[in-house]
Order: C-alpha cells, then structure tokens, then sequence
C-alpha cells in the first residue's frame, strides 16, 4: 500500500497504519452490519446482544464488536447496563411519540431547505429516483421500494446542503427507522406516493408545501406504527391476504 496526500508519492506506509485502518474499516463494517440487523427487525427490541455470540456469528473478534456496541449505543440503539450488558433500545408509546415529533420537525426543514437550494444536479438525481419508484411500483417491486425509502431521505438530507441537519438526521433516522421498517402494516404504496408528491414540491421550489408534506409523512408512518401497538394480537387480514413477503413500513 502506498500513501498519498501530505506524506508525499512513495512512502509507503508503516504495518501499524495498516492495521489501524483495517480494524477501522472492519468496526465500520461490524457496526453498519449490526445498525442494519436492528432497523430491519432482525434483532428486536429488548434482544439481548452478547458479545460472545455476535463475534462467532459475524467470525470476528470481541474488540471490534465492543467498539461497534459503543458507537450504536452512542446513537441510541442500544442500551447498555451493568451486569446485564446491551440490549436493543425500547421505546415506550410516549417516547416513540416524541421521537416522531422531533423527526418530523427535522424532516420538514430538511425539504424545505431542499427545495430552497435544489440545483441541477439534485434536479438530475430527483428524476432518476422518482423514474426508479414509478418502475418499482408497475413491477410490485417492493424490496425495491424499501431501499428507494432509505435513498429518498438520504437525497432530501443531501439536497439540503446543511452538514449539521444531515449529520444529526442520520442519527435521528437510526433511532426511529426500526419502528417503523418493523411494522407489520403495508403501507408501502402510500408511502412512495408521499415521496412523490415531496419531491415534486421540492423540484417547483415550492418550500412551504415541501416541509407540510415531509413533516406529514413522517407522522403517517409513526401513527401507524403506534397504532399496530395498540393492536399485538396479529396482523390485518387483508395485510395477511396481499403481497405476504412485501410487507416494509416507510418513513
């Protein structure tokens, strides 16, 4: 490996500089790995998470795994305790309302600076995803969809060229998503359709419409996820009946 930048073409770089990086890329990786096993469902709230078993299942070692159950206890994910170790995060309906809260408010600056500082290249990638979601949708793609949801919100906080929000709002976004991919409530059509009428009113520069119809859509999604906990007893029949292995919350 050879380094670039202020050390100058040629100096190769020292074992020690390549083990760092490598164990950064590999806590990276774990903790992506795990963050995306928790906002998918696979490990539900109040799971327990032991060291232990996390190393042998992704066949690594305990140190990068204790790294990544600190940063995702930084962001909310897990909660960690004194002689019983990490579990992942619960929220109580209150706490999930605030939560909803928070986001949508954050949700609606987002496209409202999005719509105030759209420019050709968003414009371009604006098209492209709402070319890629009209094609998911004739083809009941809805892996596709789930996917286009994390690409939307990701555009929205890029579009509105604010470091601070976008940075806050990946946190905020870790700390909610699972409440609502884990819904069993289908609600993936309408949520597309929310997201384009947001980007619509984002491409017109109409900013008011952009935040009302962000914020709006985030608390569709929280509602309907508290809604679902109102319910535990199953799921709606008619959910049961259409698209079984389709079912994704949007938000």
């Amino acid at each position: 490996m050879r380094m670039t930048g202020r050390r100058g073409p040629g100096r190769a770089e020292s074992p020690e500089q390549v083990l760092g990086m490598r164990h950064s890329s590999l806590r990276e990786t774990l903790t992506n790995e795990i963050r995306m096993a928790i906002m998918t469902g696979r490990y539900k709230p109040g799971d327990r998470l032991v060291e232990d078993r996390l190393a042998e299942e992704y066949g690594v070692s305990r140190n990068p795994v204790r790294e990544a159950m600190r940063v995702l206890e930084i962001e909310g994910l897990l909660e960690v305790k004194p002689r019983r170790g990490a579990t992942v995060a619960k929220f109580t309906d209150d706490e999930a309302k605030e939560a909803v809260e928070l986001r949508a408010s954050l949700e609606g600056l987002s496209a409202r600076l999005a719509a105030r500082r759209c420019n050709d290249e968003v414009r371009a990638q604006i098209f492209d995803l709402l070319g890629r979601g009209r094609r998911a949708m004739e083809e009941q793609n809805w892996e596709a969809l789930r996917q286009l949801n994390d690409d939307f919100h990701q555009l929205i906080a890029y579009a509105g060229s604010n470091r601070f929000l976008r940075e806050f709002m990946h946190a905020m976004r870790s700390k909610t998503f699972w409440m609502i991919a884990g819904s069993k409530s289908w609600r993936g059509r309408d949520s597309w359709k929310e997201h384009e009428a947001i980007l619509h009113a984002i491409l017109s520069g109409d900013e008011e419409l952009a935040s009302i119809l962000a914020s709006r859509h985030v608390y569709n999604a929280g509602q309907a996820f508290l809604d679902e906990r109102v319910q535990p007893d199953g799921e709606d029949p008619a959910v049961a009946d259409t698209e079984p292995a389709a079912r994704s919350g949007g938000g």
